[in-house]
């Protein structure tokens, strides 16, 4: 697999190795031993399934207490997915990264603990995939706000306004959130 890094220091694009001929394809989603040897030594105990249509936002959530970690990708369709630094202690605190994920692309995103994350779907029925290296909890589960212009997140939105939650339509600011040491 290739691993490449971003403007924010644990924040990873993952491109696994695609096997294809005329039949299709095979790739290796998660192996723990190769993951270990690219430096992500990580145990899941969860893993999410979600579908959306196009211009669905999800997000930017994150769980504090009981950070979780998630491995992200899309098996049909495709979102530009984000990740925010809510870490106070971090150079990037309060800064973005973005990638497209797509079932074309097969990339898929590593955002540690310590990150909000959320995702606009660019294709309808679009299926997201992760894995969590810490449990759901419900109690610790925060909402920063998509559109907070202090973190200054450029949606590829194409002039529509996207579909939100009524949890995520009342995000925080990034001035309120509870952060990260």
């Amino acid at each position: 697999m290739n691993v490449i890094e971003t403007a924010i220091d644990g924040v990873l694009i993952i491109e696994p190795r695609v096997f294809g001929d005329e039949r299709g394809f095979f790739m290796e989603i998660w192996n723990a031993a190769s993951f270990a040897a690219a430096g992500l030594d990580l145990s899941f105990v969860q893993d999410n399934h979600s579908r959306s249509q196009k211009g669905v936002l999800r997000g930017l959530h994150f769980q504090n207490p009981g950070p979780q970690g998630k491995l992200v990708r899309v098996t049909n369709g495709a979102v530009f997915d984000v990740a925010v630094d809510l870490r106070r202690s971090s150079p990037t605190f309060g800064r973005w990264v973005g990638v497209e994920l797509s079932a074309a692309n097969k990339r898929m995103f590593w955002v540690p603990e310590g990150f909000a994350h959320g995702f606009l779907t660019l294709e309808p029925d679009t299926d997201f995939l992760y894995k969590c290296t810490a449990p759901y909890a419900p109690q610790s589960e925060h909402t920063l706000a998509w559109n907070d212009p202090a973190v200054g997140i450029e949606w590829p939105l194409g002039g529509i306004e996207p579909a939100l939650s009524a949890k995520d339509a009342v995000g925080v600011c990034l001035a309120d959130v509870p952060a990260f040491p």
